[in-house]
Protein backbone atom coordinates (compact mmCIF):
# COMPACT_ATOMS: atom_id res chain seq x y z
CA UNK A 1 0.00 0.00 0.00
CA UNK A 2 2.76 2.64 0.58
CA UNK A 3 3.57 1.96 -3.27
CA UNK A 4 0.50 2.71 -4.08
CA UNK A 5 0.34 6.38 -1.87
CA UNK A 6 3.74 7.22 -2.50
CA UNK A 7 2.74 6.40 -6.80
CA UNK A 8 -0.09 8.62 -5.81
CA UNK A 9 1.61 11.24 -4.80
CA UNK A 10 4.61 11.32 -7.07
CA UNK A 11 1.53 11.46 -9.62
CA UNK A 12 -0.17 14.41 -8.20
CA UNK A 13 3.24 16.41 -8.03
CA UNK A 14 4.36 15.80 -11.69
CA UNK A 15 0.76 16.84 -12.85
CA UNK A 16 0.39 20.05 -10.44
CA UNK A 17 -2.61 18.41 -8.77
CA UNK A 18 -4.64 18.09 -11.60
CA UNK A 19 -7.57 15.47 -11.34
CA UNK A 20 -5.91 11.97 -11.53
CA UNK A 21 -8.63 10.76 -12.83
CA UNK A 22 -8.70 12.71 -16.26
CA UNK A 23 -4.99 12.34 -16.32
CA UNK A 24 -5.32 10.17 -19.82
CA UNK A 25 -6.97 12.91 -21.82
CA UNK A 26 -4.12 15.22 -21.40
CA UNK A 27 -1.72 16.07 -23.88
CA UNK A 28 0.96 16.43 -21.20
CA UNK A 29 3.76 13.24 -21.77
CA UNK A 30 3.86 13.80 -17.95
CA UNK A 31 0.31 13.43 -17.08
CA UNK A 32 0.65 10.16 -19.52
CA UNK A 33 3.59 8.79 -17.20
CA UNK A 34 1.78 9.79 -14.49
CA UNK A 35 -1.31 7.98 -15.06
CA UNK A 36 0.44 5.14 -16.39
CA UNK A 37 1.87 4.86 -12.47
CA UNK A 38 -0.86 4.99 -11.08
CA UNK A 39 -2.60 2.76 -12.99
CA UNK A 40 0.05 -0.09 -12.49
CA UNK A 41 0.75 0.66 -8.83
CA UNK A 42 -2.65 0.29 -8.07
CA UNK A 43 -2.79 -3.28 -9.91
CA UNK A 44 -0.24 -4.51 -7.49
CA UNK A 45 -2.07 -4.96 -4.54
CA UNK A 46 -4.84 -6.07 -7.11
CA UNK A 47 -2.93 -9.00 -7.99
CA UNK A 48 -1.48 -9.77 -4.78
CA UNK A 49 -4.97 -10.52 -3.03
CA UNK A 50 -6.14 -12.26 -6.43
CA UNK A 51 -2.82 -14.56 -5.87
CA UNK A 52 -3.65 -14.55 -2.24
CA UNK A 53 -7.01 -16.04 -2.89
CA UNK A 54 -6.81 -18.28 -5.59
CA UNK A 55 -6.04 -22.17 -5.33
CA UNK A 56 -4.83 -22.18 -8.98
CA UNK A 57 -0.90 -22.47 -9.00
CA UNK A 58 -0.81 -20.97 -12.70
CA UNK A 59 -3.18 -17.98 -11.42
CA UNK A 60 -0.94 -17.45 -8.52
CA UNK A 61 2.29 -17.57 -10.46
CA UNK A 62 0.51 -15.47 -13.30
CA UNK A 63 0.19 -12.68 -10.49
CA UNK A 64 3.89 -13.05 -9.73
CA UNK A 65 4.77 -12.25 -12.59
CA UNK A 66 2.73 -9.43 -13.22
CA UNK A 67 3.48 -8.05 -10.51
CA UNK A 68 7.40 -8.66 -11.46
CA UNK A 69 6.31 -6.44 -14.74
CA UNK A 70 4.50 -3.68 -13.18
CA UNK A 71 7.70 -2.94 -10.67
CA UNK A 72 9.64 -2.81 -13.69
CA UNK A 73 7.17 -0.34 -15.42
CA UNK A 74 7.22 1.78 -12.36
CA UNK A 75 10.81 1.66 -12.64
CA UNK A 76 10.86 3.07 -16.25
CA UNK A 77 8.14 5.86 -15.36
CA UNK A 78 10.30 7.29 -13.20
CA UNK A 79 13.64 7.08 -15.58
CA UNK A 80 10.60 8.52 -17.71
CA UNK A 81 10.15 11.63 -15.86
CA UNK A 82 13.67 12.01 -14.92
CA UNK A 83 14.42 12.12 -18.72
CA UNK A 84 11.48 14.68 -18.91
CA UNK A 85 13.05 16.68 -17.15
CA UNK A 86 11.93 16.45 -13.84
CA UNK A 87 14.44 18.31 -11.61
CA UNK A 88 12.56 17.19 -7.90
CA UNK A 89 14.34 13.91 -8.27
CA UNK A 90 14.72 12.92 -4.77
CA UNK A 91 10.51 12.72 -4.84
CA UNK A 92 12.07 9.61 -7.96
CA UNK A 93 14.24 8.44 -5.32
CA UNK A 94 11.72 7.50 -2.48
CA UNK A 95 9.66 6.00 -5.02
CA UNK A 96 13.05 3.81 -6.38
CA UNK A 97 13.37 2.88 -2.73
CA UNK A 98 10.00 1.99 -2.10
CA UNK A 99 10.32 -1.05 -5.24
CA UNK A 100 13.33 -2.01 -3.70
CA UNK A 101 11.91 -2.47 -0.03
CA UNK A 102 8.94 -4.13 -1.44
CA UNK A 103 10.90 -6.21 -4.10
CA UNK A 104 12.81 -7.63 -1.03
CA UNK A 105 9.51 -9.00 -0.35
CA UNK A 106 8.28 -10.05 -3.26
CA UNK A 107 10.91 -12.22 -4.13
CA UNK A 108 10.66 -14.20 -1.09
CA UNK A 109 6.73 -14.40 -1.26
CA UNK A 110 7.20 -15.47 -5.00
CA UNK A 111 9.56 -17.79 -3.84
CA UNK A 112 7.48 -19.55 -1.57
CA UNK A 113 4.66 -20.32 -4.46
CA UNK A 114 7.51 -21.59 -6.48
CA UNK A 115 7.86 -24.24 -3.60
CA UNK A 116 4.23 -26.02 -4.23
CA UNK A 117 4.99 -28.50 -1.02
CA UNK A 118 4.68 -25.99 1.25
CA UNK A 119 1.03 -25.59 2.73
CA UNK A 120 -1.02 -22.95 1.77
CA UNK A 121 -1.31 -21.30 4.94
CA UNK A 122 2.64 -20.33 4.68
CA UNK A 123 2.74 -18.15 1.27
CA UNK A 124 1.20 -15.72 2.04
CA UNK A 125 2.17 -12.17 1.49
CA UNK A 126 1.82 -10.42 4.20
CA UNK A 127 4.47 -12.71 6.23
CA UNK A 128 6.72 -11.23 3.95
CA UNK A 129 6.56 -7.56 4.23
CA UNK A 130 8.86 -7.15 7.32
Amino acid sequence: MDLCTLSRELASFVSYNRNLLTLYQSDSHRDHIADSLITDAVLIPQQIARAETSSSMRDRMKSATFIGIMLRNINSYCNGLERDGMSEKEYLNLLRREIRIFRRSFKKWRKSLIHGNQPRETWHFREYLG
